[in-house]
């Protein structure tokens, strides 16, 4: 006897739950097993997923001033949006240095 349309609908509503209650409880188990080893080896996040974070590998600090503009001696590094005060014009004007 063949199902109806609308029974195949509910058996798939009914497989896609305990498909994603499957995926929850593994997830859940690895996630232990994982824990368990970081405390095991006192790892940190560092070791397990190295280059994440802060930008690794890259300095960090201020970008110096590529332009000044003498009348009120503002500057500006060229990065983002350009101030009112050279926005539009010939930047080599302004230039430091």
């Amino acid at each position: 006897m063949s199902q109806s349309y609308k029974e195949l609908l509910e058996q798939r509503v009914a497989l896609e739950k305990a498909i994603e209650q499957a995926r929850q409880n593994e997830i859940a188990g690895a996630v232990a097993k994982a824990r368990a080893l970081v405390a095991e080896f006192g790892l940190t996040a560092q070791d397990v997923f190295p280059g994440r974070g802060a930008k690794a590998g890259k300095p960090t600090g201020k970008v110096a001033p590529k332009y000044r503009d003498a009348a009120t001696g503002q500057t500006w590094t060229g990065r983002g949006k350009a101030p009112k005060w050279i926005d539009g014009k010939d930047r080599s004007q302004f230039m430091i240095g």
